[in-house]
């Protein structure tokens, strides 16, 4: 297939395109730094500034990765504009160019994340679950309304709700690492909350799945079949580096420091793979203690 990606020079975007450039599929990707593509993503990818430059070509599919860092900063109104724009706005301009061309794709895979469902305390979330009105549903809510226009031209569509991405380079894992390598780490404020974790290559496997199966559409969680509290990650990061992850880090520390924000850490979702599930999707890594000894293996 030949395929635009957006967002692939980011984490899953790079372990993506080195699976379909490994499938023989033709890669391009609209970045912000188009210089940079070929040796972030692959010497056969190319990278363009502006989708005009693809004005006529035609495309099979589109996966849709874009997004600034949603954990890298306090929520101030200045980055809440930034999250905004590089997700809803950025997702607009691209369905309107889809639009615009004579020949549209067969298939969008669209990004989302499970945080569409709020805070889900302990019950387990499917795509059937409702969502709870806060920043991280709304946010996520306009992302994927931007991207449900694209059926309107007749192409299918799948949005894919991710959970926290174990790898062994980059992603969430890379910043608890260090603490819990110095024995530093440990549960954050009750730890009683959901972490709703998927390993990479399960995430890439799930969206080669979607482009490949003409049936999937829709949103689908992209997480592992069984998420496991904070205080159990903690203890299984901590037996795959050999420390103890015992430390806790009480939650008043984090909302003092990062305001808003500190809800990322501080709730969370048991979302569970329903769809996927149900409709043929088999995950390589179903248990967090797998997922993270093989991160911190291949690292």
């Amino acid at each position: 297939m030949n395929i635009l990606l957006t967002g692939g020079t980011g984490l899953i975007g790079r372990a993506l395109c080195r699976r379909l450039l490994a499938e023989g599929h033709s890669l391009s990707v609209w970045s912000r730094r188009p210089d940079e593509v070929p040796a972030l993503c692959g010497a056969q990818v190319r990278g363009v500034a502006e989708l005009s430059q693809l004005d006529g070509e035609h495309f099979d599919a589109v996966v849709n990765l874009a997004g600034a860092p949603v954990a890298d900063r306090p929520w101030t109104a200045k980055r809440k504009a930034v999250l905004w724009a590089s997700r809803v706005s950025l997702t607009e301009q691209l369905v309107q160019w889809l639009g615009e061309q004579a020949r549209k794709p067969q298939v969008m895979v669209s990004g989302s994340a499970v945080g569409w469902y709020g805070d889900g305390g302990s019950e387990p979330i499917t795509e059937q679950s409702p969502a709870r009105k806060e920043y991280t549903h709304t946010l996520c809510d306009a992302w994927e309304a931007a991207a449900k226009r694209v059926t309107a031209y007749g192409v299918r569509l799948c949005i894919m709700r991710t959970g926290l991405v174990v790898a062994a380079e980059g992603g969430f894992l890379a910043r608890l690492k260090p603490p819990f390598k110095l024995g530093l780490g440990g549960p954050i404020g009750s730890g009683e909350q959901y972490m709703p974790w998927v390993h990479l290559n399960d995430v890439v496997s799930l969206i080669l799945w979607m482009l490949q199966t003409p049936e999937c559409r829709g949103a689908y969680n992209a997480s592992a079949p069984h998420p496991v509290s904070n205080r159990e990650f903690a203890r299984q990061l901590g037996r795959a580096l050999d420390r103890p992850g015992v430390l806790p880090l009480p939650g008043f520390v984090l909302k003092l420091a990062l305001g808003e924000m500190s809800r990322l850490l501080l709730t969370g979702q048991r979302a569970l793979p329903a769809k996927a599930q149900a409709e043929g999707f088999n995950f390589s890594y179903q248990r967090v203690e797998e997922a993270l000894a093989a991160a911190v293996k291949a690292n």
